[in-house]
Order: C-alpha cells, then structure tokens, then sequence
C-alpha cells in the first residue's frame, strides 16, 4: 500500500508558486494608495508552475499596466522579484521585495504631484 504525502518531498518544486501574505502585505499596501490615487483600478493574481504573477490595471479589460512576479529559481541569481513594465520591460529585479517596489513608489510620488 502507497500513502500519497500531500507535502512535496523536501527539495521538490511545488505544483505552482504562489505569494506569501507577508509579500501580498506591501504588494497590497501599494496598490492601495495608487487606487486612492485614481491611477490603478483592478488586479490579477495568477499561481504558475514556475512563477507568481501580480498584474495591476487601470482599467480591466487592458493589458497590465505592471506585473510583479516572483520567480523563485531565480532566487540565487538576480534576485526572485522583479516589476515588469507595460512593454515587458524589467523595470527593477532583486532579492528584497520592498527594494523592488519602490521603482512603483516613485511612479506614486509623482501621481500625487501631478
């Protein structure tokens, strides 16, 4: 008899990545005040085999505006997180999420300028 673990075996890849609430916390946080800004309207959160991907529209029936993946192989190279602009280009990668958000608050700071 085989009694299937619902664990992954230690140093398998998982079905599919997903976020942390501890890395959904500043995401979520961010996208709170650019909403209060009126600059974003709407958000996606897709789990992927091998990455997590937050997408974030101004309105919902574009493509997104900025994408924040979580790409865990990558975790020993440039870093797991990176902020994907509109064309795909990488607007900031690296190992510390916050960092990598801050390219967003800069785009914040200006909104509320304006």
């Amino acid at each position: 008899m085989h009694i299937q673990s619902s664990q992954p075996p230690t140093g398998s890849v998982p079905e599919q990545i997903a976020f942390h609430r501890t890395e959904l916390a500043p995401i979520l946080s961010l996208y709170g005040r650019m909403v209060a800004a009126g600059e974003w309207r709407d958000y996606g959160i897709s789990c992927l085999r091998e990455v997590a991907v937050f997408s974030i529209f101004r309105r919902t029936a574009e493509m997104p505006l900025y994408r924040i993946e979580k790409r865990p192989k990558l975790r020993m190279k440039q870093g797991m997180y990176a902020v994907i602009g509109p064309n795909g280009q990488v607007l900031r990668r690296g190992h510390d999420l916050n960092a990598v958000l801050r390219v967003l608050e800069r785009k914040f700071i200006k909104a509320v300028e304006n």
